[in-house]
C-alpha cells in the first residue's frame, strides 16, 4: 500500500475488473509518483544539499567535502538510472521530460560554479561548459517543431567525463591525483565543445529538412486546391450547356433571327390560299 490516492497517482480511481483487460489509456498512463520521477526529484533535492555540504566550514574541510562528493555522486548515479527506467517500464511523464534535464544541468552547474567560487576551478572552464549546455537547450527548442535531436554517444561520454572531473575537483586531492583531475577536466572541456558543435550541425540540418518538408506540403496542398477548383468549374459548365438553347440569352437571340418580315401574314393556311388564288388568276388570263 502506497497510501497515494488513485487520482493523485494519475489513475481514475476505478478498481480493475477481475479477469478483465486494462484499457489503452490505463496502460499508457504513468503515475507521477513512479520510481523514475522519484529519482529525478531526489536529484533536484540533492542540489542545495550538495552546495551546503561543499561550503560548510569555509569550503576547505576535507571531511565535509567528502560528504559533498557523496551527495554529488548519488545525484550523478540517479541520472544514469531514471531515464533508463522510464523508457524500459513505460514510465515517461510530462513532469519527467521537463524535470530530468533541469536536474542534470542544476547539479552540474552548481558543482562548477561552487568550485569556481572556491577558487578550485578556473572560471573560463565553468563558462564554456555552462554556455554550451544552455546553448544546446535553446537549440533543441529551436528545432523541436521540426524534429528532436537524439542523444549521441559523444554526448554521453561528455556527461561521464564532466561528472568524473567535477567529482575529482570536489574532493581534496594532491599530487598525481590533482594532475589527473586537471587532464580529466580538459578531456571534458574538449568533448563539451566538440559535441556542442555536432549538435549545432544536426540542428541546422534538421531545421532545413523540416522547412523543406513544410514547403513541399504547402505546394502539394495548393496543387490539390487548384485541381479541385478546376474540377468544380468543369462540372458547372457541363451542367449549364443544354439550357443555352432554351432559356438563355443566346437561345433568345437565335430565336429572333427566325421572325418573318413585316407585313407577312403568319396565320396558318393563309399563305397557301393566296398562292392558289394567284395561280387560278394566271390560268384564266391565259385563256
Amino acid at each position: 500500500m502506497t497510501g497515494v490516492p488513485a487520482s493523485a497517482a494519475g489513475g481514475s480511481g476505478a478498481k480493475p475488473v477481475r479477469g478483465g483487460r486494462l484499457g489503452t489509456a490505463a496502460v499508457n498512463q504513468a503515475s507521477l509518483w513512479n520510481i523514475a520521477n522519484i529519482l529525478t526529484m531526489v536529484r533536484l533535492l540533492l542540489v542545495p544539499g550538495f552546495v551546503l555540504l561543499l561550503f560548510h566550514d569555509g569550503g576547505y574541510d576535507p571531511v565535509w567535502r567528502a560528504f559533498a562528493w557523496a551527495a554529488f555522486a548519488i545525484a550523478m548515479i540517479t541520472d544514469l538510472f531514471d531515464g533508463h527506467l522510464a523508457r524500459a517500464y513505460n514510465l515517461v511523464t510530462d513532469f519527467g521530460k521537463i524535470a530530468d534535464p533541469i536536474a542534470d544541468k542544476a547539479i552540474m552547474g552548481a558543482a562548477l560554479v561552487s568550485l569556481s567560487v572556491l577558487g578550485d576551478l578556473p572560471w573560463w572552464i565553468t563558462g564554456v561548459i555552462i554556455a554550451r549546455e544552455l546553448g544546446i537547450t535553446l537549440m533543441r527548442f529551436w528545432v523541436i517543431r521540426h524534429a528532436v535531436i537524439p542523444a549521441s554517444r559523444g554526448g554521453k561520454l561528455k556527461t561521464l567525463a564532466q561528472g568524473t572531473a567535477a567529482g575529482m575537483y570536489v574532493l581534496v586531492l594532491t599530487g598525481p591525483l590533482a594532475t589527473l583531475r586537471f587532464w580529466m577536466m580538459m578531456v571534458a572541456v574538449v568533448l563539451t565543445v566538440v559535441t556542442g558543435l555536432d549538435y549545432v550541425r544536426q540542428a541546422v540540418v534538421l531545421r532545413r529538412m523540416g522547412l523543406a518538408a513544410e514547403r513541399a506540403a504547402a505546394t502539394e496542398r495548393a496543387a490539390e486546391a487548384t485541381e479541385a477548383l478546376q474540377d468544380s468549374a468543369g462540372t458547372t459548365a457541363v451542367g449549364a450547356g443544354p439550357a443555352a438553347g432554351v432559356g438563355s440569352p443566346v437561345g433568345a437571340v437565335a430565336g429572333v433571327t427566325d421572325v418573318p418580315p413585316v407585313g407577312t401574314d403568319v396565320r396558318p393556311g393563309v399563305t397557301d390560299v393566296h398562292g392558289a388564288a394567284e395561280a387560278r388568276d394566271a390560268a384564266e388570263a391565259e385563256r
